[in-house]
């Protein structure tokens, strides 16, 4: 797991291709990030699926009661069949996009 931080936003990158190891490493190490808007940067890992996904739907609504943007990063899911709880966009350069967006929908009050 590699984290680098830039502003308001900490960007986690799996490195180990073990998804629920990444999910519960990030879950364990949360209050360090809770502040944080979060970029979790899976795109390595090609063998992500929709399935997958669910393992992050904890802490997606953990993190969406905080009033705080968590973006998942991957190319290899059908985009069209993400749950609704979750951000999830291709490249890191969106999920910046994204969080910015929804920065400015919060300072809007929507």
């Amino acid at each position: 797991m590699k984290v680098d931080q830039k502003g308001h936003t900490t960007i986690i990158k799996d490195t180990q291709n073990n998804l629920e190891a990444f999910v519960e490493k990030v879950i364990n190490e949360y209050h360090a990030f809770q502040g944080q808007n979060l970029i979790l940067d899976i795109s390595q890992d090609k063998a992500i699926s929709n399935a997958d996904l669910a393992h992050f739907k904890d802490l997606a609504k953990n993190h969406k009661k905080a009033k705080k943007s968590m973006v998942i990063v991957t190319d290899t899911v059908d985009f069209n069949k993400v749950p609704n709880y979750l951000n999830v966009v291709p490249s890191v350069l969106e999920a910046h996009d994204m969080i910015e967006m929804d920065e400015i929908e919060r300072d809007l009050g929507f």
